[in-house]
Order: C-alpha cells, then structure tokens, then sequence
C-alpha cells in the first residue's frame, strides 16, 4: 500500500469510530499530517498536528518534560511517550502518533544512529505503545517517507485494522 492508501485507510478507520486523530512530529516536521490533510475530507477526523522540532517546542506545546529530555535526550522511548500522551492531552483527540528520530544525514552517535526512528502511539483508554525502528542510512528522504508509512500503518494497528 503506498502512503496515501495508508492515509485514506487511518482516516476512514478513525471515522467508522467517530474519533478524532492528531500528530506530534519532530523528524518529519510534519509529513505524517500532510499525508492525512492531503486527503479531501480529512478534517472529519484530524483535529490537528503539533510540529515539535526543537526540545522546546516539545515542552511548550505537548508537555514533554526538561527532566526526559536531559536523561535520555529527544530520540528516546521516553519522549516519544511524553510526545503521544501530550498530542492527547492538547487536543481533541482520541488517537495520537508521534514520531522522533534522526534523518541524516548527520546527527547520528554509537547509540543514536542516523536512521533511529521511535513511534509514540496513543489511544485514549489504552496504555501508550512506544517502538523503534533502524531505518539505516539510507538517506534523508527515504528515512522521513519511511517513518510516514511506519506510523500510519501503527495507527491502524492500533484499531485494529491491520
């Protein structure tokens, strides 16, 4: 399926349940909404999405705390939980994807590599899930279509639909 049909799907899913969807993104500063919004009819089911580039975009507009982002630093478990849980709690949604990662082509470390992505998904009444995926160096593009895909394909995980 190629994103679009992912998008189409997330969206239709998200509306069969009447429920609204919302994105926090840092490495893809914002592809993941854009291939909702690209979709006519999107705005029946997507309430909004939270662009957090910088660490403190992520405190300021999702809650993320300076205490995670000190001990484990922007791509880590534990801010990619912050990011999801904060998308919640500053919309309307009932669903959340988030996404932080490193998209090259520098930035990398021994144990951040360029191509380390993690996903944050939340759904209201469910525990937040939290993955990680190595997308290699692979090159910039190829990482932030990757991590779309990714964390449309987690949305509808999440509802069941896949």
């Amino acid at each position: 399926m190629s994103n679009a049909e992912l998008a189409i799907a997330l969206l239709q899913a998200c509306q069969q349940r009447g429920i609204m969807l919302a994105t926090a993104e840092s490495c893809t500063g914002g592809l993941i909404i854009a291939a909702l919004t690209d979709i006519a009819g999107s705005s029946a089911v997507v309430d909004r999405g939270f662009i957090t580039y910088s660490n403190e975009a992520k405190m300021e507009m999702l809650g993320v705390s300076a205490a995670t982002l000190d001990a484990h630093g922007a791509v880590s478990r534990e801010t990619v939980l912050e990011m999801a849980a904060g998308a919640l709690a500053h919309s309307q949604a009932s669903l959340s994807l988030a996404v932080t990662g490193i998209a090259g082509p520098s930035g990398g470390s021994a144990d951040k590599p360029v191509g380390l992505v993690w996903f944050g998904i939340a759904l209201a009444g469910q525990p937040i899930a939290a993955e990680q995926q190595l997308f290699g160096q692979k090159g910039r593009e190829f990482i932030r279509h990757e991590t779309v895909r990714h964390a449309l394909q987690l949305g509808l995980r999440a509802l069941g639909e896949r």
